[in-house]
């Protein structure tokens, strides 16, 4: 299992990424990403839902009422081209970041 304390930059990387082929609720959201990580991350609720927060007031996320669930509406995420240019340089941040830290890695023999 991976430390959320190594994760924590780059959580919106993780949320932008779920909706970037199309738009999806929280739920769906967090059940990708431990998906994707191969189940070696598991992201909290609190800690997707500010992330979520966070991103829709910079813009780079929208959110819309979709179908009921149980009497209650689900509210659903899409990525914008904020979110878009966002996601794109945070990318290449996490490029930059992982080829400087892999400087400091040594390999086992």
């Amino acid at each position: 299992m991976i430390s959320s304390d190594v994760i924590r930059g780059y959580v919106d990387v993780l949320v932008l990424d779920s909706v970037l082929d199309g738009p999806s609720y929280g739920y769906a959201i967090s059940k990708r990403i431990e998906e994707k990580s191969g189940g070696q991350y598991v992201i909290k609720e609190t800690t997707l839902y500010s992330a979520m927060r966070r991103l829709e007031e910079s813009g780079a996320l929208e959110s819309f009422a979709g179908g009921e669930t149980q009497g209650r509406p689900r509210t659903y995420y899409r990525i914008t081209p904020t979110g878009e240019d966002l996601y794109q340089a945070k990318c290449a941040e996490w490029h930059e970041t992982r080829e400087v830290i892999g400087r400091f890695v040594r390999e086992e023999n």
